[in-house]
């Protein structure tokens, strides 16, 4: 997993298998984002089977079968698609293709399972709305902040046995370091990435809509900037934004790529959950100054002050429930509704942001 380009972040988790050798097998295509490493772990240590990978450029196909060498290369995506054994599809495509990838997925009869940000454009998650109904499969998302981070999952079972009583507001924070000359084209360029809010304050979205119990919510403002990377015009480098959800909670973000050299990770990601009878923070991916360690929570409620390191003794749930909800046609890793509702407000966030010059 790579410490220094966030990119690249891959977790490894311990096996946990939910099903057995063979029972269910997956694929891998559209490897434009370094996530898909992240999303296939997740599914091994969970039991699936890799058993295809497709993309058309060579290079990225040779180095994933040097991290999963026992895949098989497909020819094209259609072999893929027309497989009947691969139950479900897992892409890192480019952002913007996102969307219409999944479509096509689920119009030949296999559940979806994409990098964040699932769509750029609303027409896109209307269209993909109407595949689900259609046909009856699953449009997945990784969002990773909140899944593939073990303090992250501890969090939601603090909060679901009311640790902290009723959730009232989610702050969020997440940085990235930018690494201008390790990222392609597509990455400057706005219509391909669809903006900062849309992309990286999609996992903002879905942490409060998650944390706070909400089904909807509000955009109540929104700004973006481009502070500090003058020479990619295209490039969002700030963000931020303020939600209030259908249950009355609020919540504030700030997504950024402006996280120093000096920093021993790629960013200080952060989250602040404050309830009627407590708080808890998460320093997710470093302590900084004190330990290089991630997965680093505290938590504040009437019984005193409590601090946990959760690395490695949470593990990664979604990633089982994914592969049985795939199987059994249930919604106990994730709900439609909400995987498509953090979409959509992230759109919206997007669409109506105050643009600071």
């Amino acid at each position: 997993m790579s410490q220094a380009n966030g990119m690249n972040y891959a977790p490894q988790g311990k096996p946990s298998p939910v099903v057995g050798r063979g029972e269910f097998v997956f694929a891998a295509m559209s490897l434009d984002h370094g996530h898909i490493y992240g999303m296939c772990n997740g599914l091994q240590e969970a039991g699936a089977t890799l058993k295809w990978v497709y993309d058309p450029d060579p290079v990225k196909v040779r180095s994933f079968i040097e991290t999963y060498p026992h895949v098989q290369v497909a020819k094209s995506e259609l072999q893929i698609l027309q497989d009947p054994e691969v139950s479900l599809i897992a892409a890192a495509a480019i952002p913007n293709l996102r969307g219409p990838l999944g479509v096509k997925v689920m119009e030949h009869g296999k559940d979806y399972f994409t990098d964040k940000t699932p769509f750029t454009e609303m027409e896109q998650l209307e269209q993909a709305k109407r595949t689900v109904e259609l046909t009856g499969r699953k449009y997945s998302v990784y969002y990773s902040e909140r899944l593939h981070v073990e303090s992250a999952v501890f969090a939601g079972q603090l909060i679901q046995d009311g640790a902290i009583g009723r959730v009232v507001q989610v702050l969020g924070l997440g940085p990235h370091r930018l690494n201008a000359t390790q990222r392609p084209d597509w990455f400057f360029n706005r219509q391909q990435y669809g903006g900062i809010l849309c992309d990286i304050g999609s996992h903002q979205i879905e942490q409060f809509l998650s944390y706070a119990g909400c089904s909807d919510a509000e955009v109540v403002n929104s700004k973006v900037a481009n502070y500090n990377n003058k020479n990619y015009l295209e490039l969002e480098d700030f963000g931020d934004a303020s939600l209030v959800g259908d249950n009355g909670s609020t919540n504030y973000f700030r997504v950024d790529w402006l996280t120093p050299n000096g920093l021993s990770t790629w960013g200080d990601g952060r989250t602040v959950i404050m309830g009627t009878s407590g708080y808890i923070e998460l320093r997710k991916y470093v302590d900084i100054a004190r330990s290089s360690n991630g997965d680093q929570l505290y938590i504040v409620n009437n019984e005193g002050e409590f601090h946990m390191e959760l690395g490695g003794k949470v593990g990664y749930p979604y990633f089982g429930q994914l592969l049985l909800d795939s199987l059994n046609r249930t919604e106990n890793a994730m709900t439609q509704a909400h995987t498509f509702k953090a979409a959509e407000l992230c759109l919206q966030a997007q669409a109506r942001a105050i643009r600071i010059e």
